[in-house]
């Protein structure tokens, strides 16, 4: 089967990766079920790279419609130690400006109806996520961010702006919030909010993958009390003005990753997490897991 090191996850606007040579598409399945679309491997920079459209391709899932689990485990069966997710997010802080980048090192988890998890049914796993996104991985889009504002001529301190940390408040959707629960999670200490991370940036942990997240701040939420209130179109427009930016960033960090490969806390998360050890699971539980404990 093909191998890939880094893996990317396209959200709203990234349905396909521009910079990926030799692509090839793979319909996979999963003891999880079948992943949003097919995945598509190639090369970016020489780099090993598998693509997945987190909505598929046209947007045909709702975020709670995500097969986060089936998404996290192709990526896995491809061999793929280092996630990079592409996000749109709201703002809930005023130096969060539409059109920014955010790399959230915190979440915050609201979501209410989605697998969250590897294990049950035969396995128990308790991994650790005090710090879920790894600092390597978010440190090569933070690089890549100022090579490409650099080669664009606009520097990160000008109009548009990196923020290197923030926790990220993931809501289960599809609306988007109203004015109490907006002001709510600010009062949480959330910096951006979104619909997707969570349970990705979990599975991923399970996965022993290395995750990180370029988040695209397209608006105000409803907080703002002179900015105008988020809707579709607002947060699609600004989305597609960043489109272009996201691509040359990702494509980048790809290239840091490759040249580096650095080991991360997360490739041993499971470690110390497994209660149930596998000569303890039954056939089919060890079966089912094969891909993650190995």
């Amino acid at each position: 089967m093909t191998q890939a090191l880094v893996g990317v996850i396209g959200g709203s606007g990234l349905y396909q990766m521009d910079a990926l040579q030799d692509a090839q598409e793979h319909r996979m399945d999963t003891p999880f079920g079948a992943p949003s679309d097919v995945l598509v491997t190639g090369r970016v920079h020489g780099v090993a790279v598998a693509f997945v459209a987190r909505h598929g391709r046209g947007h045909r899932m709702l975020p709670g419609e995500v097969p986060y689990r089936a998404n996290i485990h192709a990526l896995k069966q491809l061999g793929v130690r280092y996630v990079l997710s592409v996000s749109a997010v709201g703002s809930l802080r005023e130096e969060f400006k539409p059109l920014d980048l955010v790399l959230p090192d915190q979440f915050i988890d609201l979501t209410k109806r989605r697998d969250s998890s590897f294990f049950g049914q035969g396995a128990v796993a308790h991994v650790s996520m005090a710090q879920p996104v790894c600092a390597h991985v978010a440190g090569a889009l933070a690089r890549a961010v100022h090579s490409v504002l650099a080669a664009e001529g606009t520097p990160a301190s000008g109009k548009l702006a990196l923020h290197t940390s923030g926790t990220y408040v993931c809501i289960e959707g599809p609306q988007f919030s109203s004015q109490a629960e907006s002001h709510w999670y600010r009062s949480m200490g959330a910096g951006v909010i979104g619909m997707t991370n969570m349970p990705e940036a979990k599975l991923a942990r399970e996965a022993q993958m290395a995750y990180a997240t370029l988040a695209m701040v397209t608006d105000y939420d409803c907080w703002h009390p002179v900015e105008a209130h988020v809707t579709t179109n607002m947060a699609l427009a600004n989305l597609l003005q960043n489109a272009g930016r996201a691509q040359r960033v990702v494509a980048e960090a790809i290239r840091l990753l490759g040249a580096e490969q650095p080991v991360s806390d997360a490739h041993s998360a499971l470690h110390n997490a497994l209660v149930t050890q596998p000569d303890a699971m039954a056939p089919e539980v060890r079966q089912r897991l094969a891909a993650l404990l190995a």
